[in-house]
């Protein structure tokens, strides 16, 4: 798997988590459509085949940059 960049990974998952309320919240067509399209892109970046395992292997990517820049996700919480 080609190992997506922490931007681009991070804007997948902000579109998929605003395509998930927006289907959550009022169900269309339209937001069905936008939640098939940002769950594909995901599963794709992250070479998963469901969204949890997407999810999943997103989480362990995060780490990894967290990892490789210094800062670990309790650090970062303990800072804001």
């Amino acid at each position: 798997m080609i190992v997506p960049a922490e931007k681009e990974l991070r804007a997948v998952l902000a579109r998929f988590a605003q395509a998930r309320i927006d289907h959550d919240v009022h169900p269309t067509g339209r937001t069905s459509k936008a939640l098939e399209d940002a769950t594909y892109t995901l599963c794709v970046m992250t070479g998963a085949r469901t969204a949890e395992q997407a999810l999943c292997t997103a989480d362990a990517l995060l780490e990894q940059y967290a990892g490789r820049t210094g800062v670990s996700r309790e650090s970062a919480t303990l800072a804001a």
